[in-house]
């Protein structure tokens, strides 16, 4: 444990900073599971709705600098293409 008065202060940020990033990256997950739940059930309007929805929350992450650029272009990427492939048959 920390003994200075700012080291103290520093750890009480970040235990706070820590649980914050907690929520917003379950957010991020769950939003991705939604995505791929629809995509596994077959249902392509509810999948292709449930990306438009997940887009913006993971763009979000990466300005809040909870996951990387490329991180969130993957996810989109990816994601896109197995819409994509559930389109065609």
């Amino acid at each position: 444990m920390a003994n200075i008065k700012s080291a103290k202060k520093r750890a009480r940020q970040s235990e706070k900073a820590r649980i914050h990033n907690m929520g917003l990256r379950s957010k991020l997950r769950t939003s991705i599971k939604k995505v791929r739940s629809a995509i596994e059930s077959g249902d392509l309007e509810n999948a292709k709705t449930s990306y438009k929805a997940a887009v913006p929350v993971i763009d979000g992450m990466v300005n809040k600098r909870i996951i990387a650029k490329n991180t969130a272009a993957r996810y989109k990427s990816r994601l896109n293409a197995r819409i994509k492939k559930l389109a065609l048959g």
